[in-house]
């Protein structure tokens, strides 16, 4: 990863800021996906609270996903999404552990995404060592 830190950092950014639309629009807004009803169903929710909780959560992931486009070297933002794909993962676990084993399912998901903005900091590190 020495040279052109640039590089790694705007792979990073364009992955982990689509990944988070494409899983706000497509399965949340576009259309609602029964994975998504089962989860805000798990949590108690009549179907019409749960439907808006879904788009709800959508619109804010695709917002947050542009966030982390644009303000890619904000190293808070960038913890903000390792914290959020954590905790999303353990909500999963909790609401819906049967989930965890699924094809394409939150660990295979949310891990590679998490281990991809720990490169990401570190990229932004040492770029902005570079210019010190």
């Amino acid at each position: 990863m020495l040279g052109n830190n640039r590089g790694y950092i705007q792979i990073a950014r364009y992955i982990v800021g689509l990944s988070w639309m494409y899983h706000g629009f497509f399965p949340k807004i576009y259309h609602v996906a029964p994975l998504e009803k089962l989860m805000t169903g798990s949590a108690g929710y009549s179907a019409q609270v749960s439907d808006l909780i879904t788009r709800g959560a959508g619109i804010a992931e695709v917002i947050f996903g542009l966030l982390l486009i644009i303000f890619y070297k904000n190293k808070q933002l960038v913890w903000l999404n390792i914290f959020l794909l954590c905790g999303l993962l353990g909500a999963v676990a909790v609401m819906q552990p049967n989930l965890l084993i699924e094809a394409f399912n939150p660990v295979t998901t949310n891990l590679p995404l998490i281990a991809l903005s720990f490169i990401w900091l570190k990229e932004i590190k040492l770029l902005s060592n570079r210019y010190l």
